[in-house]
């Protein structure tokens, strides 16, 4: 090889070496912060000449979750998409809803001072397909898709030290509910007038988000959302609390823990006895399947 090939050569791995560095330098400059995870959970019980009793259930459960985070400069944008939706069937009792959310969050920030910044905020929350109280009546549904709906905007204060904490403070936000489904609105159902379509509120609201690794592959989200209402009953305040935890068994299998408890003043839950009114209420779901993180 003579001196021109042996130079070509070099000039073509330090062209290599200069776009592979100019790759890292602009993966590691990029404002952007991406992380997600889609997943399948399985459940199957059979049963035959089981002495000891049971039906034979069948259930999944696909959950799925994205954040898309940018930071450059004075400018945040915090963004994050969770769907989830699951259906069991347990002996003769046909097929049932377990587990049914679309949630969307978006806040914008600029900064005012060290890890503080003014910010707008909106998030929307509901569900894809009817929804029943099987103890009360399973033929009618007491929620549809956009029946309810929430749509809450404010504008306030961020305070995000770093990727772990996250405090979003709304003094000024609007909170509309939204039941398009005739029959619930004609009811007056999550609190809007009967047969209004939208219940408009004005207050406060506070979200805190924690996203941490306490372990090797074991994450853990968790979302508090508060609001309370100035104009109807501030001392009533609507809670959502949400925790995620993730344990990953390896590349493809995980097991997941997803409780949800909330409280909402203007929903009235209907008893066995008759009587409707607001209840805490509380969601845990259990799973082990296939996970695809990104």
């Amino acid at each position: 090889m003579n001196r021109m090939q042996l130079m070509s050569v070099a000039f073509l791995f330090m062209g290599v070496g200069t776009l592979s560095a100019q790759t890292e330098s602009t993966k590691e400059a990029s404002p952007w912060t991406r992380e997600g995870y889609a997943g399948l959970k399985l459940t199957q019980v059979s049963l035959t000449n089981w002495a000891a009793g049971g039906d034979n259930s069948v259930a999944f459960d696909l959950q799925g979750a994205y954040q898309a985070n940018y930071k450059k400069g004075k400018h945040l944008w915090n963004n994050r998409l969770e769907l989830a939706y699951g259906l069991n069937k347990t002996g003769e009792d046909g097929v049932r809803k377990a587990n049914d959310k679309i949630y969307l969050n978006s806040n914008y920030g600029y900064s005012i001072a060290k890890s503080w910044y003014a910010s707008a905020f909106a998030t929307f929350q509901t569900q894809f397909s009817p929804g029943y109280d099987y103890k009360v009546n399973k033929d009618i549904s007491v929620s549809e898709f956009m029946s309810p709906a929430y749509l809450t905007t404010g504008l306030g204060f961020t305070y995000e030290p770093n990727k772990i904490f996250t405090v979003v403070l709304s003094p000024a936000s609007w909170r509309g509910t939204f039941v398009l489904n005739d029959r619930l609105s004609d009811e007056g159902a999550y609190g809007v007038d009967p047969g209004k379509h939208l219940l408009s509120s004005f207050g406060a609201n506070l979200k805190g988000e924690v996203r941490y690794e306490f372990m090797k592959n074991m994450t853990v989200y968790s979302r508090l959302d508060l609001y309370s209402d100035y104009l109807d009953k501030p001392q009533n305040v609507d809670v959502n609390w949400e925790v995620q935890i993730n344990m990953a068994i390896n590349k493809w299998f995980s097991t997941t823990l997803t409780t949800n408890l909330m409280y909402d003043d203007d929903v009235k839950i209907a008893q066995k006895d008759g009587t409707k009114g607001p209840r805490v209420q509380f969601k845990e779901i259990l799973g082990v399947g296939l996970q695809f993180n990104f």
